[in-house]
């Protein structure tokens, strides 16, 4: 497999493998995680048992929010993948969309504007304190610095800084 296809495949296939944990391993992002993933299925079962399943994602959903002091809503669109290795403080507004193996480090914000919501393509990564806002498309391995205010599209495989955001460096372009 070439960079190319690997680059494709990181931003349109999830890897699960960076929301696992093992049974009893402390990791409250991958668990709080864990809760929105079991919500998202039980709603989409059938059953006597389904009711149950769903209230009880929603207590696990709670708990974990509190522990991680992260803001998801258990709605949340969010491709697989995602990885948060320090959840405190993460925003993410209810309507916004996270592609897969994104990465969002502490005190992001993905907030709404009376225009819109953000769309994050697959496999951005999104530094410490960074807000994306309004009706934004950030395009796949794009990268986002840390404190950076993001109110204007971001195109695929750029790096942006800055308040207001600017586009840095593009990959392939000097």
């Amino acid at each position: 497999m070439d960079e190319a296809d690997e680059a494709m495949r990181l931003a349109t296939v999830p890897d699960w493998s960076r929301e696992t944990k093992r049974f009893g391993q402390w990791y409250p992002s991958r668990s709080l995680l864990a809760a929105i993933r079991a919500w998202h299925a039980a709603r989409a079962r059938r059953g006597p048992l389904a009711y149950l399943r769903e209230r009880l994602a929603v207590q696990r959903h709670r708990f974990w929010s509190i522990v991680t002091g992260a803001d998801i809503p258990i709605d949340s669109v969010i491709g697989g993948g995602l990885l948060l290795p320090h959840p405190n403080g993460i925003v993410i507004h209810p309507a916004a969309r996270i592609g897969p193996n994104c990465l969002l480090f502490q005190q992001v914000t993905i907030g709404a504007t009376q225009r819109g919501v953000p769309t994050l393509g697959g496999h951005v990564d999104v530094g410490a304190g960074a807000k994306i806002l309004g009706p934004v498309m950030i395009g796949d391995h794009a990268r986002i610095g840390a404190n950076a205010v993001v109110v204007s599209d971001v195109p695929a495989g750029a790096t942006a800084v800055g308040i207001p955001a600017r586009i840095v460096a593009i990959d392939g372009q000097d």
